[in-house]
């Protein structure tokens, strides 16, 4: 399918206005970028046009908007923008923002999307990033915010929301927002906020762009504005801040969020769980006796490991030994009363060692890693048939090619026996 493909904007497009809380005129131009590179912002005002990446990690504010920053250079208001993008699945391109907020518009996503629209997207080579919830993610906000994010197909979000005014009360929506989906059900939806509140936002610095032109705003009774878009336009433009804040997870969501009275604050928190449980999985890439003899040298009865459960470049390594009764090793040593030599339960420690160093480089069949020093060794357990030996390695340092790892081997999480050593990657 084409949105399997990673896509960028098959043009530039620029708007400009003005943001609802700094009041200050603003502008953003949005330029196609190269696969890989995701979405950033770029303050154009300032000197060297700083980037400011869209990603969880850059996040420095979430009242009443979401803010990202790196360094001095801040962006805020970002999450109108980066929901059109999100839904017209576009996963690299470049704003370049002049202003220190992303101009608020009508107060909607429509704006955008239209813009997008008009220039369309063009695919690229790579396969695009897809983030998609595995297990159930429960988190919450507060005393009276909740989430839970549940494995789905597609993009769906349930919420719901909750206001002690007239005109908004108890509003609950599901939206499934794949396709056309956001375009149709959430797009139109503007932000919305309270007269009574205006005073105090704005000595506070918030709020000094708004106005019935970009804003649903309501007083003790009613909403002032000549008429609301949809009955529940205030639901639906959470929902669009949602997937705003969604898209900083920097790939393609795949989950169901259900959500009772999100905020940004809430939204960020939620997606930092995904993103971890995301992170969690791609280090579970399992890799099987196959690929693990293309890394190395050993064959039977000397190959030690039978399967990587976890692993993180150049950093740490999980890899798992079944030891079974048929080992060749258990006929001489203790025949009577097997146990696996200690030795080999090093042996075993530095394959799991040697696979974690054979991904640094591009010909493994070429080369074979030496250890070069043992040190601080230490057995506290026997291991004998019918253990599962979970292997765990861990680069401490790299010095003049020189690799030093720590390890350690557990058997139903009781450590059996932990080694340092260092190892050096050389020609055959």
């Amino acid at each position: 399918m084409a949105n399997d493909y990673q896509h960028t904007i098959a043009g530039e497009f620029e708007l400009a206005g003005i943001g609802i809380h700094s009041g200050e005129a603003a502008s953003l131009r949005a330029r196609p970028a190269p696969e890989g590179a995701g979405i950033s912002f770029r303050r154009t005002d300032l000197p060297g046009t700083p980037a400011v990446p869209a990603q969880l990690d850059h996040v420095t504010g979430t009242e009443l908007s979401t803010s990202l920053g790196v360094g001095d250079a801040r962006v805020a208001t970002v999450e109108h923008v980066l929901a059109a993008l999100f839904a017209f699945r576009v996963d690299n391109a470049v704003l370049e923002v002049s202003g220190a907020e992303v101009p608020i518009l009508d107060g909607s996503f429509a704006p955008w999307l239209e813009a997008l629209r008009g220039v369309g997207r063009e695919r690229q080579s790579s396969a695009a990033t897809v983030i998609a919830v595995r297990d159930a993610i429960t988190t919450r906000d507060g005393c009276q915010a909740s989430y839970a994010a549940l494995p789905h197909e597609g993009m769906r979000i349930s919420a719901t929301i909750d206001f002690d005014h007239s005109a908004i009360g108890r509003q609950y929506g599901d939206f499934r927002l794949d396709g056309e989906g956001f375009l149709a059900e959430i797009s139109t939806a503007r932000t919305f906020g309270f007269k009574e509140d205006a005073p105090l936002l704005r000595e506070r610095g918030f709020a000094n762009g708004a106005s019935l032109e970009n804003t649903v705003v309501l007083d003790e009774e009613k909403v002032m504005n000549e008429r609301l878009r949809y009955p529940d336009e205030f639901l639906r433009h959470k929902v669009g801040d949602m997937v705003g804040d969604l898209s900083l997870l920097g790939g393609r969501f795949r989950g169901h969020v259900v959500a009772e009275r999100p905020s940004h604050r809430g939204n960020v928190a939620l997606a930092r769980e995904i993103r971890e449980q995301h992170d969690r999985e791609q280090r579970r890439s399992v890799i099987d006796v196959r690929r693990i003899m293309d890394c190395l040298p050993h064959r039977y009865p000397m190959l030690l490991v039978d399967r990587v459960l976890e692993f993180e470049p150049l950093k740490r390594i999980v890899g798992l030994k079944n030891v079974t009764i048929n080992e060749p090793f258990f006929r001489g040593h203790f025949p009577d009363h097997p146990v696996m030599p200690g030795v080999l339960v090093i042996e075993a420690m530095a394959q799991v060692g040697g696979l974690l160093l054979m991904d640094s480089v591009d010909d493994p069949e070429g080369k074979v890693v030496y250890f070069m020093s043992l040190n601080n060794v230490k057995w506290r357990r026997p291991v004998t048939p019918g253990d599962q030996v979970l292997f765990e390695m861990e680069v401490v340092n790299v010095r003049r090619m020189a690799w030093k790892m720590r390890g350690k081997g557990r058997v139903d999480g009781k450590v059996v026996a932990q080694a340092e050593m260092t190892a050096r990657i050389v020609d055959k």
